[in-house]
């Protein structure tokens, strides 16, 4: 044993320490959801595993399809006026990984049931827009504008900082395996592949919204103060490569500026971070 040894062991338990801090709410009891290969709805060998098993990539990723989604004003008006998410915006963003861990990575079983809580939750909420128009969570166009925000940014933020050079059959079977929870959860259209993906998102531009409101959820998403002193740092990262990840047109919808000049400096520093907790959970 080299005398270093010790010395990453303990680096490494430090930092898997803060991202299940982070991600898991040790209040009520959660743990990490245990990977089952035999037993999931994709198995190893996916992309969808690849791609949904780095952390700081999902992360990137989550902050930009939340800040795409609430573009839509029935999504905005759905965290506006059920969600707790004002109050508790890191429940909400926890909630949702725990979402993609669990149909991912967990038995069929657990993937179905989750899928069928979340289904019973959308059924709840409803409501009237400002303009009168009344809104469902369960609208399948509205799961559709959700799935492919979600589907594209986890992607890109994966192609950015963890593959490059993914080829185009690749991405086009995430799309497809990510379809099914998609598929389960009453949403439609769905794409299966990458140019339906990018079709969609321009069918639905259309319908994008960007207010007060939306600049307010907007602006509480990224300003959330940190949970940890030991995490502010890789957050404000985060929350600038989530930006940064952003299509132009969505950003200037939010008000938002990229980078700029910084560009580099992000994108290098998240490559140092993804690098890094992927040496942590024993990935690179």
């Amino acid at each position: 044993m080299t005398p270093a040894a010790p010395v990453a062991r303990t680096l490494r338990r430090a930092l898997i320490g803060q991202v299940r801090a982070v991600f898991n709410d040790q209040s009520r009891g959660e743990k990490p959801v245990q990977r089952k290969p035999e037993e999931s709805l994709f198995g190893p060998r996916s992309v969808v595993w690849r791609v949904h098993g780095d952390v700081t990539t999902m992360m990137v990723g989550g902050v930009a399809a939340l800040l795409l989604q609430m573009l839509h004003p029935a999504v905005l008006a759905g965290v506006w006026d059920h969600s707790s998410f004002r109050g508790d915006m890191l429940g909400r963003l926890r909630r949702t990984a725990r979402f993609i861990a669990v149909t991912t990575y967990g038995s069929a079983q657990e993937a179905e049931a989750m899928i069928e809580k979340v289904r019973d939750v959308h059924t709840r909420v409803k409501g009237i827009l400002p303009d009168g128009t009344p809104y469902t969570a369960d609208d399948p166009r509205l799961l559709a504008w959700v799935h492919v925000t979600e589907a594209v940014s986890f992607l890109d933020a994966w192609i950015r900082y963890a593959e490059p050079h993914m080829p185009l059959a690749d991405q086009d079977r995430y799309f497809a395996d990510f379809a099914h929870i998609a598929e389960a959860l009453g949403a439609d259209p769905i794409p299966r592949s990458r140019a339906e993906a990018n079709a969609l998102i321009a069918e639905m531009r259309g319908e994008l919204v960007a207010d007060a409101r939306t600049r307010e959820v907007a602006r509480m998403v990224l300003d959330q103060p940190a949970p940890s002193l030991a995490v502010k740092p890789f957050q404000a990262l985060t929350f600038g490569a989530a930006v940064d990840l952003l299509p132009g047109w969505a950003r200037a919808m939010h008000g938002l500026q990229g980078p700029g000049l910084a560009t580099p400096a992000v994108r290098m520093g998240t490559r140092g971070v993804a690098g890094t907790l992927r040496w942590a959970f024993g990935q690179a």
